[in-house]
């Protein structure tokens, strides 16, 4: 073969090499897969705690609010001297 552009020709990969380097692509492919896999499922347990919790805290946080709009017109009340309507 002759070099082409000033490049020299490509350098033919031992077979031993070639499969090495699919085998471990292949390896890291199925690893990365079950590392996905171990890593979702602890995903979904998490976001349903979370999902709970969120439930629980709904009404608490709801009614906290509500105290503090309370309070705000109070406040504000106090500072224009009478009812708001």
């Amino acid at each position: 073969m002759e070099a082409v552009g000033g490049f020299k020709p490509p350098v033919n990969v031992s077979p031993l090499i070639r499969f090495s380097r699919w085998s471990l692509l292949l390896a890291g492919i199925g690893y990365g897969a079950l590392k996905y896999n171990r890593i979702a499922a602890k995903e979904k347990v998490l976001r349903e705690e979370a999902r709970i919790e969120g439930e629980r805290m709904a009404p608490i946080l709801k009614a906290e609010k509500l105290r503090l709009q309370k309070a705000e017109l109070a406040d504000l009340e106090k500072q224009v001297g009478g009812p708001l309507s």
